[in-house]
Order: C-alpha cells, then sequence, then structure tokens
C-alpha cells in the first residue's frame, strides 16, 4: 500500500485548493451571464407573448385602470388566476379545460374573444396557445436575443420607433405588417395593364386595370357600361349635388363619342355648384358650425366666412397641400391677407364654450383636445384621441406624441380679427337686417328707460307719504321689502325680459361686423365668454409665455407629468424620406411658425398619410365606400383596403398631379368602373364571392344625402334660390322642433323662426345655420 510523503500531502492540498479556488472563480463568472434562453423560453417570447400584446392586452393590461372584466393578462399568474367569473381562466398542461383557449376558438357562443370577427385568431395562432398551454404556459420578463428579435406568431412583425411610450412593453411591442400599412412608404406599383380586355386597353386607365385584375382573381365579371341618363344624373349629384336639367340632359344624350363624356364632366366642375358639393363634404369632415355648442349654444355671426373660403377654394382648385396649410396656419404664412385669416376658421370650428361659471385651464384644454383630434382626423385618418390618456392600444402612437402634436398649438389664442368684407363675399341685406336690429334694440331700450322714469316717479311718491313708516313697520314684522312699485304685472315680466332682449340684439348685430372668426400666437389670454368678440389684445399685453404643455396622466388637467415639446407623429416622422431626413419633420420651439411646420409636414409628399386619406375621400364620394371603408381610421381597428396597390398608385398620381382634386375626378369618372351599370352580371356569384361589392363588379347603388334631396325638390319645383355665400339662413322646418325651448345663459333664446321671404329660406342646404 502507498502511503504518501508529508510533502505529496502538501502539494495536493495546495492542488485542491488551486482547483477549488478556480473552479468558484468560474462559477461566479457564469452566474454573472444569463443563461441561455430555453426553447420554452424562446417560443414564448416569439409566438406568445406578441400575441397577447396585439390581440388581448389593448383591453386586459395596457390600461391598469380599466381592465376589461377584471381579467389581467400582464403577468402569468393573473393570466392563470382569470378574471371576475373567479374561475381560473388557464389549467396548465390542459389547454381544453382553459377557458382561455376555448374562448379564443370561439367554439362557445356565450364566450369569444377577441370580440370582433374581424380580429379573430387565426389557426396557426390558436394552435400556438394550444402548445403553449400544453407544455407549461412558460413565461419569461427578458427579452430576445437580437438575432431573434423582430419575430413574432407570424414570424413577420415589425417593431416600429417611436418617441416612447409610459411602459417598456409598449415601446418595444411589435406590429404585423398589414396592421400598419398605413405608416409603409407609398409604392407606386406597376399598373397591370395586362387586366385588361382589348376594348378597355384602348382607353387605357389605370383604374380599370387595377379593379379588372381583382375581379378576374375572383372570376367575376365587370357590368356594361350604364345608359346615358343613368350616368348624367349619377355626375352632376356626385359634382354638384343637384339634378340634371333637361338641356344637360339631351344634350349629352345626342352628343357623338366619348369625348363627351370627358367634356361634360369638365364643365360640371366649372360650374358654381361644384365648390358648394366639395364644400358639404368638407363642413361635415371639419365639425363646421354656425353655433358654439354645449349648453348655451351660442351663434357664431361671422363663422360662415370659413365655409365660403371653402367653397371658393374648391371651385379653384386649390392644390390640396395648400389648402391644408391656410386652413392651419394662413395667418403665420401673411398675417395682412384677408383670405388667409379666414381660412384659419378650421381652428376654431370645433365646440367650445367659456362662461362665468367655467373654469379657465378646463376650457382651454378642451379646446386643445378637440383641435389635436380633429387635425388627426381630418388629414391623416387617425384617432389621436384614443392616445390622450393612455398609450394607443392598437397603433404606434404613444402618449407623448398626442401631447407634443398638441403643444403645436398651444401658443394660439382665440381672436375675431378684423378683416373687411371683400368684394367677392355674398353681404347683401347686410344693411337691411342691420337696420332692423338697430330699431329693435333702441325701440326696447327705450321702453326700459320709460319703465325706469315710472318707477322712478313711483318710489318717490311713495317715500314722500308714508315710505318711512312702512319701512320701519317691515323691519319691526321682519318682512321683505316692497320690490315693485308703479308697474303693471305685465310691465314688471316686461322690464325683466328686456334685459335679456337688449344682449339678444347687441350680438344680433355682431352678425354684420367685418370680423373673421380666427386666432393669433400669444401668451394666455382672457376670455371673456363664448358670447362676446374677443380682439387681439395689444402689444403690451400679448407680452409673457406660452404655456408648457405636459403629458396628463389619465387625460386630468390636475395631473401633469412629464413636459413635453413640439413635435409630429414619431412613427411616421422619417418616413419616405430620402433627403435631409429632419428637415421636413421638424417642430420649431418658437411661439410663432409651429402650426406652419406642422401644416407643411402634413402637406408633405414623404408623408404616407395625407395623400392616402384624401384620394380615399373623393373615392368614397364617388363610390359611396372608399377603398378603405373607414376614412376617418387607418389604422389597426380601421379596415385594410380593398385595393391597396390602386390606393397608392392613385396617392402618387394625385402628387405628382399638383395635388389637384379636379383632376382626381376626372380621373375616376373617365374609367369604366365608374360607367358602368349597378346590375351585376352574374349575381349570384356576386353574392357568394363580393356581397358587399367591394371589388367593384358593379356600380354601388347608394342613398342620396339629406341635402341632395331636399336641394332637388326646390330645383325640380323652380324654387331653388342659386344665390352663393353669406349668413347662414333659416329655411322652413318641422314645427315640432322649431318650437322646442331652447336656453341661453343671461339672455332670450327665442323659437326658431324661419326667414319670411321664399327666396330667402329656399337656399341651398349647405347655407342653412348650422346648430351644433
Amino acid at each position: 500500500m502507498y502511503v504518501p510523503s508529508a510533502l505529496t500531502a502538501r502539494t495536493l492540498s495546495c492542488s485542491f485548493c488551486i482547483a477549488l479556488l478556480m473552479s468558484l472563480l468560474f462559477s461566479v463568472t457564469a452566474s454573472a451571464e444569463e443563461a441561455p434562453l430555453t426553447a420554452h423560453e424562446k417560443f414564448y417570447l416569439q409566438k406568445i407573448r406578441p400575441l397577447l400584446e396585439q390581440k388581448c392586452l389593448g383591453c386586459h393590461g395596457s390600461t391598469p385602470d380599466d381592465i376589461k372584466g377584471e381579467y389581467n393578462m400582464l403577468t402569468r399568474e393573473s393570466l392563470i388566476k382569470g378574471g371576475e367569473s373567479g374561475e381560473p381562466a388557464v389549467i396548465v398542461g390542459k389547454p381544453e379545460q382553459s377557458p382561455f383557449w376555448k374562448a379564443v376558438t370561439w367554439k362557445d357562443d356565450s364566450l369569444q374573444m377577441p370580440p370582433q370577427e374581424r380580429n379573430r385568431l387565426t389557426a396557426a395562432e390558436i394552435a400556438d396557445l394550444k402548445q403553449w398551454i400544453s407544455e407549461g404556459a412558460v413565461w419569461t420578463e427578458r427579452e430576445l436575443p437580437a438575432s431573434d428579435s423582430a419575430i413574432s406568431s407570424k414570424n413577420t412583425a415589425i417593431a416600429m420607433s417611436t418617441s416612447g411610450g409610459q411602459s417598456p412593453t409598449w415601446t418595444n411591442r411589435t406590429y404585423e405588417p398589414e396592421d400598419i400599412w398605413a405608416y409603409q412608404p407609398i409604392q407606386r406599383s406597376p399598373v397591370p395593364w395586362q387586366a385588361l380586355s382589348k376594348k378597355q386597353s384602348s382607353q387605357r386607365n389605370p383604374i380599370d386595370a387595377f379593379i379588372q385584375q381583382k375581379l378576374k382573381q375572383q372570376q367575376l365579371i365587370a357590368s356594361p357600361p350604364a345608359e346615358k341618363k343613368t350616368l348624367i344624373r349619377r355626375a352632376t349629384y356626385d359634382l354638384t349635388g343637384l339634378p340634371p336639367t333637361l338641356k344637360q340632359i339631351r344634350d349629352f344624350e345626342n352628343a357623338p363619342d366619348q369625348r363627351s363624356w370627358s367634356k361634360f364632366i369638365k364643365q360640371l366642375m366649372e360650374s358654381p355648384q361644384y365648390g358648394e358639393q366639395m364644400t358639404q363634404m368638407w363642413i361635415d369632415v371639419v365639425r363646421y358650425a354656425d353655433t358654439s355648442g354645449f349648453a348655451n349654444d351660442y351663434e357664431r355671426p361671422n363663422a360662415w366666412r370659413y365655409r365660403d373660403y371653402l367653397v371658393r377654394s374648391f371651385n379653384a382648385d386649390k392644390p390640396y397641400d395648400k389648402f391644408i396649410i391656410e386652413q392651419l396656419a394662413g395667418d403665420e404664412l401673411d398675417p395682412d391677407d384677408s383670405e388667409l385669416l379666414i381660412a384659419t376658421g378650421f381652428l376654431r370650428s370645433g365646440p367650445w364654450e367659456h362662461t362665468g361659471m367655467s373654469v379657465a385651464a378646463v376650457t382651454r384644454q378642451l379646446f386643445l383636445d378637440d383641435i389635436t383630434q380633429s387635425v388627426g382626423v381630418s388629414f391623416l385618418a387617425h384617432s389621436f384621441r384614443c392616445a390622450k390618456c393612455h398609450d394607443h392600444k392598437f397603433d404606434p402612437v404613444p402618449t407623448r406624441d398626442y401631447y407634443r402634436i398638441q403643444a403645436v398649438f398651444a401658443p394660439v389664442q382665440f381672436a375675431d380679427r378684423k378683416v373687411e368684407y371683400q368684394p367677392y363675399e355674398n353681404i347683401s341685406g347686410f344693411a337691411d337686417m342691420k337696420a332692423r336690429t338697430e330699431r329693435l334694440l333702441a325701440e326696447t331700450q327705450a321702453q326700459q328707460q320709460q319703465f325706469k322714469e315710472k318707477t322712478d316717479a313711483a318710489i318717490a311718491a311713495w317715500l314722500k307719504e308714508n315710505g318711512y313708516k312702512n319701512l320701519k313697520q317691515v323691519a319691526a314684522d321682519k318682512r321683505p321689502p316692497q320690490r315693485w312699485f308703479g308697474l303693471t304685472e305685465l310691465e314688471k315680466s316686461l322690464l325683466k325680459i328686456n334685459n335679456k332682449r337688449i344682449d339678444y340684439f347687441e350680438r344680433e348685430l355682431k352678425r354684420y361686423e367685418p370680423y373673421a372668426f380666427s386666432g393669433y400666437n400669444g401668451p394666455p389670454n382672457n376670455y371673456r365668454s363664448t358670447k362676446t368678440v374677443n380682439l387681439i389684445p395689444n402689444a403690451k399685453q400679448q407680452q409673457g409665455e406660452i404655456q408648457q404643455t405636459f403629458i396628463l396622466a389619465g387625460g386630468a388637467i390636475t395631473a401633469p407629468t412629464d413636459k413635453v415639446t413640439p413635435g409630429v407623429l414619431s412613427a411616421m416622422a422619417g418616413s419616405n424620406s430620402t433627403s435631409e431626413p429632419n428637415a421636413w419633420n421638424t417642430i420649431p420651439q418658437s411661439t410663432a411658425g409651429r402650426r406652419l411646420a406642422l401644416a407643411r409636414w402634413i402637406a408633405s409628399s414623404n408623408n404616407t398619410l395625407t395623400a392616402r386619406v384624401i384620394v380615399n375621400r373623393i373615392w368614397q364620394m364617388h363610390f359611396g365606400t372608399g377603398l378603405v371603408a373607414t376614412p376617418n381610421n387607418f389604422g389597426q381597428k380601421g379596415a385594410k383596403p380593398s385595393h391597396p396597390e390602386l390606393l397608392d398608385w392613385l396617392a402618387t398620381w394625385f402628387m405628382d398631379h399638383g395635388w389637384s382634386i379636379k383632376q382626381l375626378h376626372h380621373l375616376i369618372m373617365t374609367s369604366d368602373t365608374y360607367q358602368q351599370s349597378s346590375f351585376p352580371v352574374d349575381a349570384a356569384r356576386v353574392q357568394t364571392v363580393d356581397p358587399n361589392n367591394r371589388l367593384l363588379s358593379h356600380f354601388p347603388t347608394r342613398r342620396m344625402t339629406a341635402e341632395q334631396l331636399r336641394d332637388s325638390l326646390l330645383s325640380m319645383t323652380g324654387e331653388l334660390n342659386p344665390e352663393m355665400g353669406g349668413p347662414g339662413v333659416f329655411p322652413e322646418i318641422n314645427w315640432e322642433v322649431a318650437l322646442q325651448p331652447r336656453h341661453i345663459m343671461g339672455s332670450v333664446a327665442p323659437a326658431y323662426q324661419p326667414m319670411p321671404l321664399p327666396r330667402q329660406r329656399n337656399r341651398r342646404t349647405l347655407y342653412a345655420f348650422r346648430y351644433r
């Protein structure tokens, strides 16, 4: 047996210690580095987490204060625990027994998630969830390595760069390409000319090529051309909102060739009624009304000047990019140009009210919220309001962006700016109406003076006779003193009413004063009231700092958090920009120029939304439904384009042709798609394949608007007054509606009264006074 010597033992002992020390060092180093992700963790990060973020967390986690059904999916424990039913939502290892998995399969009619048909999970997504639950519902808070990032449940998800959300989860979430299609650069796809028949090829309208391509894919046949009388009625209603005249019908039916159709369309667009029809569409988009809304609904005496600016702009075929800039920042372009000052009426078209009982900061915030939302919906087809209280649940719009865009309008203060009436504005009858109002005001004031004199005399006589004695007796009896002296019961009532009538007549006189319903850049103003004229303060009064803009927690004005600077939609800040990537999307920090910079960003050809949005609105005017069926929502919850290549082709064509809306009308209306019959060739096939006619195998029928219906009746009976412009008129309406009581604080609210003469009442509906 070998017995080691002392030296050998010491040597072995040292070797053991060294080995142990090295082992410990390597152990510490290894523990300092995270262990590689397991296969189950990678599966969760690649497949399950993106799916939960896209389809579930919008209602079950993104907004902690508003968890639907008390079911929070932000953690593994809460996801397994379930919600208000009290039952576990996930039975780990048993997907078929898990209510969560049953809900996403839609097999139980009483439990279907996500609840919208269009958001249903695909078979592959359901299979992924089943596998995940079966394998233990593994969860990790770690992130994928860079090599594995941007892989979603479909392996196609995209991470969007934004200004940052309120949580890392939101900031790092990914989106399926089809959900953020509107943020992608506009692509001009080649026209599929091969889809056209030989006859169509001779016409060579690109619209028909794109439409035919889709129809052939679904084995659908386009309808033949409509009759001439149908086409002329279709065109006149689309471009003028009025029925065709007998002369127009005869001339067109006797026209010799196809060129007459193009000529007829151009003639309609040259008529003054074209601008009226387009304005009717636009004022619905931009929330225009002649009153301020809310409880009192005060009249806005000069709001009509903005409406008439729109008519002139459409008739002149003002380039749409210029049209945008003038409405958002006309005063910053040229503060001395009357037309540009009137154009900024857009900024104040929304509802707003400030009274003696209002909190100025609250009414101010209501204005800022409204203008931010309106800009988003009108020009970009995005509801920014969804990001007011929290990061957008579905689109790459963080709360920070909402307040960055709002900061653009922080310097805007209300002002009724003195702008003399222009020769082209309709102020006929102003002198007579003003004289009538002044006479009524003078008569009312004179009557009040008579009542005052009569009362003063009665009080003097009462005091002289036994007034002091009566006062002592009233005090002793603790009775209220006598209030009225020398007036009959009728006169007492008139005395109270006349004060309010005087206020009403004084406000009515403002209808005839040459002010533009506009604004200016400056520090916060002391608004007196919605019903008063707010003039621009003098230079001394304008001194001061612009209010800073903060992110408001939950949208509450009492809970400001981080300060923000003016900015644009960060997810799209650099989209499609090939040169000077930061030049077109930078907003200055100075008081002046913010709106102009934002307007130019919106109107830029680099912006992926603007051209698509207006092209879609024009398409909707002609076909009843846009290529995107939700014209105010191009986000994930909006409809997807039925013909994405056509939409992008039209958007690029529109910009290449000077943003001309008239040329866009002409292109659409000269297509075979527009001119086809409303009767499908194969109705049974259409009903099966395309029941909503989204592929346009035949021209879609649609209802006339209320404005078109009224104007048509007046036109066909010869009663329509074609006079254009001017303050809103008061047509005859249902008397049950007309006589409903109205409330205006501090003033009388007279019952609705139609104008006395038929020629005054029977103007186009566009010019009817619009109550909010």
